[in-house]
Order: C-alpha cells, then structure tokens, then sequence
C-alpha cells in the first residue's frame, strides 16, 4: 500500500492557466496559482497543515468562547482546541478525512459526516466541491442534517491570500465592508460591532483601498457593500496592481480578516487570511448579543450552501 502524505490523499487541478492542489484531511486547499504564481500561501504535501491554511471551517467557523453555548434548551460544552485563548475554534471538520465522491481533470467533490459527539450531538453530512475554470477557484460547501433535530451551523473557507512579492504590509487591500467587530485584545471575544471610520481608521476602515502597512488585524467584518449580482469582492494587490481577488454571495454576510501576525517566524506576516463566513464569531451563542450573527439552523433532512471564489488579479 502506498504511503498517504500527512496532510492526506492529494488531488491536482487544473485549467487553463489556474493549477489547484486540495489535500483530503480538512478538505485543505495546500495550494492554488496562477500562471506559476501564488495565490494563497501553500504547504507541503508531506507536513501537518500549519496555521489552518485552506482548511474547510464546519460545523462553525471563528470562535466559541469558552467552548459553552445553549441551542434549544440544552447546555454544551466543547473540546478547547485553542488553549492559550480557551475557546473551541474552527470547528470540528478540520483534521477529518475527506473521501472524493467525484473528480475529473478540473474539479473534485470530498465529502465526509461529522458525527454526533459530547458538545455536538448531530450528524451532519459534508459536501464540498472545488472547481477551477477561467474565472479561477470556486468551493461550494454543502451540508445536510443527518439528525431529528435542527443542528446549529456555520462554515468558512481559511485561505491566505497572497498578492505578490513582499509580504502583507506592502501590499494594498480593498474591503469593501462598513462594520467591524470589536474584540478584547487578549481573547478575542467579541464586544461590540463598530463603524470601520470609528475607532481607528487607520487599522480598520479600507472601504478606499491603501496599503496595509504595519496594521495587525484579527476581527470580522460585516454590513458588506454588494454588487448587483449581490456578491462581495475583497482585492489585495502589489505596487505594480497584480494580486488576488475572493468573491462570495449573500449565503456569508460575515468575513473574518487576519494579518497573520507571528513575530519571530518565518510565517509571519507571509499571507492575509480572508475568511467569508456564514455566521459570526461565536455565533451559537448568538442570544448574548444585540446583532445579527447569521447563525444558521438546518432542520432534519434538510440542505444549506455556501461558495467562494479565488481569482487572480493582473
């Protein structure tokens, strides 16, 4: 039996000048360019997936805090898979195994089922498809509620995006979004959702896109201008306008946006994580707060999607 690379069964895509390599633990994208140059920052096949690049985030994305939240009369309590912070982060579809259900030159669909478990007492199947075509990149996530009972729900997709040479502070972000989430600094838990020209401009508000700069951002965004089509786009581009673009509907009216602070090593500031969500941070708790979290609740027997888009720029 041939040995599986540690990240999982490796999947190549590719068309026309796009080229896509989605590893099965965690439906990962491990990599993604564009006439030979990146557009999210990849890994090896061979290495345990570092800082969450391209996981699939399910059956939530972001933070529960504390692990604790209360869904139709019931307490749970979660694993706490970010222990220095103490939260259930990301979910728990991300270190599953995936198998291909369908794949053809250009595209795969993985799939797995989150079982029932202590904090998280449904089953869900997922479905995820990637496909590349001329306009590059789209996943679609699909989920069914395998359970008597409707399940609580949320999904994202966790890329790094990268606009060209340098790294996130050369590079120019256009985010079209008018609302950011405050957090506290040392946990992340959510408090209040702000204007981005409130409190600080400076680090927030890129609806006029500028150069990042020594900005550190780790807070989502919501209240997101659409176009006619009612999709949002997010552009980060070099000094000489190339770079990247992600695309996505109404089906996620939260993105998490992350400037992958991590003084000392070599990752550090390499990629923008941008990470369209269909709910809030910490949304199964969505009753503690006085917004709307987009908290999603799939009845038994019942199908909810998502997609992106990743597109080159240039």
């Amino acid at each position: 039996m041939a040995r599986i690379p540690m990240s999982g069964t490796q999947h190549a895509l590719r068309a026309g000048d796009y080229q896509a390599v989605i590893a099965s633990v965690g439906a990962s994208l491990r990599s993604l360019t564009y006439q030979e140059r990146d557009l999210v920052v990849p890994f090896d096949a061979d290495e345990v997936r570092p800082s969450h690049r391209g996981e699939t985030l399910a059956p939530w994305p972001n933070r529960i805090v504390d692990g604790k939240y209360s869904f139709a009369g019931q307490d749970h309590q979660l694993a706490l898979t970010e222990p220095a912070r103490g939260h259930a982060l990301h979910g728990l579809a991300t270190w599953l195994e995936y198998e291909a259900v369908d794949k053809g030159p250009s595209h795969v669909t993985l799939a797995t089922i989150i079982s029932p478990q202590i904090g998280y007492p449904w089953r869900i199947l997922v479905r995820t498809k990637f496909a590349l075509d001329a306009d590059g990149l789209t996943q679609t996530v699909q989920a069914t509620n395998w359970s008597d009972s409707g399940a609580p729900w949320g999904t994202a997709p966790h890329p790094y995006l990268v606009a060209g040479e340098g790294r996130v502070d050369d590079w120019t972000l256009e985010l079209p979004a008018a609302q950011v989430l405050a957090v506290t600094d040392d946990r992340l838990i959510p408090t209040e959702l702000q204007a981005v020209d409130a409190a600080d401009p400076e680090r927030f508000d890129y609806t006029t896109p500028r150069r990042i700069g020594a900005a550190k951002i780790d807070h989502a965004y919501t209240a997101l201008a659409r176009d006619e089509n009612g999709d949002v786009t997010v552009r980060l581009t070099d000094a000489a306008g190339r770079g990247v673009a992600m695309t996505w509907g109404p089906a996620c009216p939260w993105v998490q946006v992350h400037t992958s602070d991590r003084p000392g090593q070599a990752a550090d500031r390499t990629g923008l994580a941008v990470e369209p969500m269909t709910c809030a941070p910490d949304a199964f708790n969505a009753d503690k707060y006085d917004y709307d979290t987009g908290l999603i609740v799939i009845g038994p027997d019942e199908m909810v999607e998502a997609s992106w888009r990743i597109s080159a720029i240039g």
